[in-house]
């Protein structure tokens, strides 16, 4: 009885690891038949265009992230800030002579 089951079992795998393997020479062979015709100077081209459009979407994404920061904003404030601050202890200074 255990035996059978066991028998059963391994048949049952074995048909299952065949299948998969019928499935990966198929995905191989069609990747394959896809590149057969890529030799290295178009890999090669590829491989430039692929870093134009990445350094392209890098320089975009900085462009968008600098049009929604508040940096700029805060910049401006502290500015106008300091420059309160002198202009207010200049004329104060002005003012008083001596400490």
């Amino acid at each position: 009885m255990f035996i059978n089951i066991l028998l059963f079992l391994s048949f049952t795998t074995a048909i299952i690891a065949f299948f998969l393997c019928l499935y990966a020479h198929r995905r191989v062979t069609k990747i394959q038949e896809s590149t057969k015709d890529l030799d290295w100077s178009a890999l090669s081209n590829i491989t430039g265009d692929l870093g134009t459009l990445k350094k392209t979407i890098q320089t975009l994404n900085n462009r968008l992230n600098g049009m929604h920061s508040p940096k700029v904003q805060q910049d401006e404030e502290i500015l106008r800030y300091l420059n309160n601050q002198r202009v207010s202890q200049q004329q104060q200074s002005n003012g008083q002579i001596g400490g």
